[in-house]
């Protein structure tokens, strides 16, 4: 009997594909760092009250990026961290994204309280353009939440929610994939039952998967050598779907390709944007859950 052996599949098809940034649309800003006053368990980035691995962004710093961006035809903005409003400028920050464009911020909702909500719902009132609260959580109840967010996080949440609510805001709130049952069809209907309670008649919800990196790889498991991209993944090669085909985020240390891989060195760019709109292989296991799970971080 003649032995066979099966052949290695060809270089090309085990390359990582290319990403062009088709456009830059969208805007990010790590605003706050890596330093929250939160340390949740599935943090990809694995913010903390110690994590001083990116600083806070000052208006000064933020300025040039908001012009450049302008020029570029950046059309949303976007402000994570860490927990964006431990930076002292943040309000200021937004009163200015907001003479050129709708800006979102994506928070843990703790520090919403009545008076800064209210100052919140005045610089929306003030500007053509749209603002946005994302408040995060990880549970429908304390018992879910909690174990994630820390003891006492979900009631926290919720007061911040309401508080946004009656300055007149409605949040987006958004919810990972940590809990199985948060993505099913009765997770759902708990999640905008909790919010119809609090007197939110257009409960709005996002529900994101879970990246396996930073906390989350400790917690639950990093990325299998087969979670890769690679040529043939996408129909016709077309990545215009992720959003790094459309997007850039700006930290202390200068431009990189996306949110989600502001803590790996491969994912810094550049020091401006002019210098961040060339293509981007899409070798790291996290351009896999992008591609996979449809990962929009817009609104």
């Amino acid at each position: 009997m003649v032995e066979t052996t099966r052949s290695s599949p060809p270089a090309e098809n085990l390359a990582a594909p290319v990403v062009e940034l088709g456009s830059l649309d969208t805007l990010w800003f790590q605003v706050a760092g890596t330093v929250c006053n939160l340390a949740c368990t599935h943090c990809f980035v694995s913010s903390s009250p110690t994590n001083h691995t990116h600083e806070n962004l000052s208006l000064a710093e933020i300025v040039p990026y908001l012009e450049e961006g302008s020029r570029l035809g950046v059309r949303e903005y976007y402000f994570t961290g860490g927990e964006p409003f431990l930076n002292p400028e943040m309000e200021a920050i937004l009163a200015k994204t907001l003479e050129l464009g709708p800006a979102t911020v994506l928070t843990n909702g703790l520090l919403l309280d009545p008076v800064r909500c209210e100052r919140l719902a005045a610089l929306a009132a003030a500007s053509d353009y749209s603002l946005d609260l994302r408040v995060s959580m990880d549970g429908y109840d304390a018992e879910s939440n909690d174990p994630i967010r820390g003891e006492g996080t979900f009631e926290r949440i919720l007061a911040g929610i309401g508080n946004l609510h009656r300055a007149g805001l409605n949040p987006v709130i958004t919810v990972t994939e940590v809990h199985d049952a948060n993505a099913s069809r009765e997770g759902r209907v708990r999640f905008f039952r909790l919010l119809t309670e609090l007197g939110i008649d257009k409960p709005r919800l996002k529900i994101l998967p879970i990246f396996r990196m930073g906390a989350e790889a400790e917690r639950g498991g990093a990325y299998e050598s087969w979670q890769r991209l690679r040529q043939g993944d996408a129909p016709a090669g077309d990545w215009s779907h992720l959003q790094c085909s459309a997007c850039r985020m700006v930290t202390d240390q200068g431009v990189w390709v996306c949110p989600i891989l502001v803590n790996e060195p491969e994912g810094k760019m550049g020091e401006s944007l002019a210098d961040t709109l060339e293509p981007y292989p899409l070798e790291h296991p996290a351009c896999w859950t992008c591609h996979v799970y449809g990962v929009s971080c817009r609104t």
